[in-house]
């Protein structure tokens, strides 16, 4: 299938000049809980920021390769500010589209009116921002949020609705369909939550107003190349750049795609031409599908490997837990120190080759629970990098597979 830069249904831009506050947009887990950060710096710019006072929405899981804020209680209000004609005259920005002007052949006089009505995101900043106290990690806390009856009962709709389209993608790309059913239900809870932040705005606060954080630098890069490819498709595609909505971090549509895995991973998966990854579920499903196998997805094998409960095993687990999610220790090697699996269904003999990581899930007042990951399961954490986040993942889509076999759609979900 050739691939094309995703063309998005949007609302039409504001005008402008614009002095107005956005509505809150989804921030942290999905329905659970909302993002506060730090104050934020002064513009340099007389004007001031517009200031509203939100009402704290249902909030997201952050999207491939975002960068989850800290959470907060449901039900608390905090600013939204707005700097206008920030980016106006700014010399960075003056340098970024003398270089898009190089390279792509734009023009310079419309980028610099773009980026005259582009405003400065003083919410995504805090969102982006660490806190000075993070909370202890809290593995429970984190699955219950995201296996929850709400989501699982969506997944089961979604996966109803959507059938055909989710087993074509599974014969295609290898990626079972709760796989699939997982990523989105954690993502957006099937589309309901995708985001109401202004992606120009987002990707350019972000791309040149980065907190100081220490890996500043890298995220800045990261954003402007997202800026670049932003710019790059919504021409190509004749959509207008101050019209698409997305995440604080502006990642787009029901699989919270950043605009470098738009260009990467996207499809037209419902053949109309166009890629539409905020109204089209073909396309998210074939898009996700798309992305999980172009990092490596191997089909039909296992995402993680249970561990047994006994003291032994689960203290050679603990020894080689090392917080990284690529798969090298040889699963042998951790046999033959001791450790057992709790999964009867597997050749120790035959898979003794197979490289595994240890996944530790801490949670306060209990103790660390481990898992072996495979390759799939580090596939997962190329979409998010968060052990907690792949594992979620996996385990929705499987407690919605339960669901609906449970419910009569147990030939469709047995096929995978």
């Amino acid at each position: 299938m050739t691939q094309k830069p995703a063309h998005l249904s949007v609302s039409p831009a504001p005008s402008q000049p614009r002095i107005k506050p956005f509505a809150l947009a989804l921030c942290a887990a999905a329905a659970l809980s909302a993002c506060a950060g730090q104050p934020t710096t002064k513009s340099a710019h007389t004007t001031p920021p517009a200031r509203t006072t939100h009402p704290a929405q249902p909030a997201q899981a952050p999207g491939a390769n975002q960068m989850p804020p800290q959470a907060t209680t449901q039900g608390q209000t905090f600013e939204e500010e707005i700097v206008p004609q920030r980016y106006a005259h700014n010399g960075n920005v003056d340098a970024f589209i003398n270089d898009m002007v190089a390279r792509y052949d734009f023009n310079a006089d419309a980028l610099h009116a773009l980026f005259s009505s582009v405003s400065y995101s003083a919410t995504a900043v805090k969102l982006v921002t660490p806190s000075p106290t993070p909370s202890a990690k809290n593995w429970r806390a984190y699955q219950a949020r995201f296996l929850d009856t709400v989501r699982i009962n969506a997944g089961v709709r979604f996966w109803r609705a959507n059938q055909a389209t989710l087993q074509r993608a599974a014969d295609q790309f290898g990626v079972p369909p709760e796989v699939i059913v997982g990523i989105i239900g954690v993502e957006t809870i099937y589309g309901r939550y995708m985001g109401n932040f202004r992606v120009l705005d987002a990707l350019t606060t972000l791309a040149f107003d980065y907190p100081n954080t220490p890996n500043r630098t890298d995220r800045m890069a990261t954003f402007r190349k997202n800026l670049e490819d932003y710019l790059v498709w919504t021409r190509e595609q004749q959509v207008d750049p101050n019209s698409v909505l997305g995440s604080y971090t502006g990642a787009i549509g029901i699989p919270q795609f950043l605009p470098s895995s738009i260009m990467q991973y996207a499809v037209d998966y419902e053949g109309d031409h166009h890629i539409d990854l905020r109204n089209s579920p073909a396309d998210a499903i074939g898009s996700v599908a798309n992305y999980l196998k172009q990092n490596g997805w191997e089909s039909g094998r296992p995402v993680v490997w249970k561990i047994a409960n006994d003291a032994g095993s689960q203290g050679i687990a603990q020894a080689a837990a090392d917080g990284k999610p690529e798969p090298r220790l040889p699963l042998a090697q951790l046999l033959r120190s001791g450790l057992a699996l709790n999964e009867p269904g597997v050749d120790l003999a035959a898979e003794g080759g197979t490289p595994v990581t240890v996944v530790d899930l801490p949670t306060p007042g209990r103790a660390t629970e481990y898992v072996l990951g495979l390759k799939n399961f580090y596939v997962l954490t190329r979409y998010n990098r968060s052990f907690f986040y792949a594992l979620a993942v996996y385990q929705l889509g499987q407690r919605v597979k339960a669901q609906m076999m449970a419910t009569g759609g147990a030939q469709s979900a047995q096929r995978q």
